[in-house]
């Protein structure tokens, strides 16, 4: 999880089964998260490791290096809003976009009793060119 924060998502990914093995941020916020994401390297991966798993900055100046830094690393799950798949600026990734799948509303704030504003999808980008597949929960 290589935009981990405080792990939230690693935390979320463990309750679900899975193993959070590596967690990174530009501004470490918990206990055994280090590295700057983009420092992340193939070598730095352990072979256990399946998938790139992260809700990322939305700040497209930053997704999008994100998005081709990940995906050449393994196959990356990526969280962010819906809307971005209809923009011109998604272009050139859509072909390295193997699925999308529709999440609705995220609840950022456990507390809150609001959902976020925002729509969001998971998508999973791939090293190669692919053809997208769309799901819905």
């Amino acid at each position: 999880e290589p935009c981990s924060g405080d792990g939230s998502l690693c935390l979320h990914l463990d309750d679900f089964g899975h193993s959070c093995i590596y967690a990174s941020d530009i501004e470490p916020q918990g206990y055994g998260i280090k590295q700057d994401a983009f420092d992340i390297h193939k070598s730095d991966i352990p072979e256990t490791i399946d998938y790139i798993i992260t809700n990322p900055p939305w700040s497209r100046d930053v997704l999008h290096p994100m998005i081709e830094h990940f995906r050449n690393l393994l196959p990356t799950w990526l969280l962010f809003d819906a809307d971005w798949v209809h923009t011109k600026q998604a272009v050139p990734y859509l072909k390295y976009c193997s699925d999308i799948v529709a999440v609705g509303r995220v609840k950022w704030i456990p507390d809150s009793k609001h959902t976020g504003k925002d729509n969001c999808c998971w998508y999973q980008f791939q090293k190669e060119e692919v053809t997208t597949r769309f799901h819905s929960r």
